[in-house]
């Protein structure tokens, strides 16, 4: 209560009830549940009360980030051509308003080059096409995965025609690569990828490995500065609490994927952002055909800010950083969300359309009207 008798506001704008206001509502008594027709008991109801307002908090912290991105987010590693049209509505209204689709394997090792030609037609063709059909922009990394470089006949010959790709429009890096198994055939390929980024002055996105992590980690870095590769044009993706330090330390960018179980959660995440801070770390959901979370980013963003990290910081871990290292070859730049084109799904790619015989969304021009025309 205030000084005026009237319940006090721990969350200002929002809830206005407290454990008070419940007791003197229910008292001990239950009353049924409207969804499921449950009984609900006055703990029940302070502990959603609770629960409401930790997250009404977080979302406070979160309507604050800074201006120049406006409480945008970028999700910089995400395999969209594995996920639904309803991921990237969802994200969109999540505040995601661009995500980075690196090559990878597709749950199934390929046999030959052609399937690699067509999947990099596809990223940076139709998906790029797809994606802003719903308003996030899209763009990719073009590599050799690790786990296919260990078929030494098929990695010549994606090598081989990897060059037409990494001069694309949209292509901001060269990635994901690195190491797997950590062989031989894998330490070949990353070398000759090495070159090739330089070659292109385009930044690297590194696959850590999942298995003896550390030693891969560090033996990557090794060879990226044996290589002559500046370690403020690269990113080190998959990181957890054993490599964080050594990443940073040699001056990389420290990229951690919210994946359920297999990497890294978000209150780990947080717990990193508190200890190390924002300067290089950069937050992806790396969503892909498996068990994995597109909304990763603006789940952490909310979870940060509920633990106190203040915005400036979150739009750092969430943003900013990721427009920094990515932008560097100028084909990702803020204005291209921030002056966006217009969503017309009446437009066809090749023919075809991302609509199923849903009424197309055509957003209309928002004219000045102080031009007289």
């Amino acid at each position: 209560m205030n000084e005026n008798g009237t319940p006090q506001n721990k969350y200002p704008g929002n809830f206005v009830a407290d454990s008070t206001i419940v007791d003197e509502m229910f008292s001990d008594r239950a009353v049924t549940c409207p969804c499921c027709n449950g009984t609900i008991t006055p703990q029940m109801l302070q502990n959603l009360l609770a629960q409401a307002g930790q997250l009404q908090q977080g979302q406070a912290v979160f309507r604050q980030l800074p201006s120049g991105g406006n409480g945008m987010m970028i999700d910089p590693h995400a395999h969209m051509i594995a996920r639904t049209t309803d991921d990237y509505e969802a994200m969109a209204r999540a505040g995601i308003v661009a995500v980075i689709e690196p090559a990878f394997w597709l749950g199934q090792l390929r046999t030959n080059v052609g399937s690699f030609i067509d999947y990099f037609s596809t990223i940076t063709g139709f998906e790029r096409f797809r994606a802003g059909q719903f308003g996030i922009r899209h763009y990719c990394a073009i590599g050799l995965n690790p786990k296919e470089a260990n078929n030494p006949a098929l990695a010549e010959a994606v090598l081989d025609i990897m060059p037409r790709y990494l001069g694309k429009e949209g292509v901001v890096a060269l990635g994901e690569i690195g190491y797997d198994e950590q062989t031989e055939l894998e330490d070949k390929a990353l070398r000759a990828q090495i070159a090739m980024a330089i070659e292109f002055e385009l930044p690297i996105m590194i696959h850590t490995p999942h298995r003896d992590k550390k030693r891969g980690t560090t033996r990557t870095m090794d060879v990226l500065e044996e290589c002559g590769f500046d370690p403020a044009r690269c990113v080190i993706d998959h990181n957890n609490e054993e490599t964080v330090q050594e990443v940073l330390d040699r001056g990389y960018w420290c990229a951690f994927t919210i994946y359920p179980s297999t990497k890294m959660g978000n209150e780990r995440l947080a717990d990193i952002v508190n200890q190390y801070g924002p300067e290089r770390i950069i937050v992806n959901s790396a969503c892909d055909w498996g068990v994995s979370d597109p909304l990763a980013v603006p789940k952490s963003a909310r979870l940060m800010a509920s633990r106190g990290i203040s915005a400036e910081v979150i739009h750092q871990v969430v943003y900013a950083n990721a427009l920094s290292v990515y932008g560097l070859n100028q084909e990702m730049q803020e204005a291209h969300w921030c002056q966006p084109a217009k969503i017309d799904q009446r437009t066809l790619y090749s023919g075809n359309s991302v609509l199923r015989g849903q009424t197309p969304r055509v957003d209309e021009e928002v004219l000045n009207p102080d031009i007289i025309r």
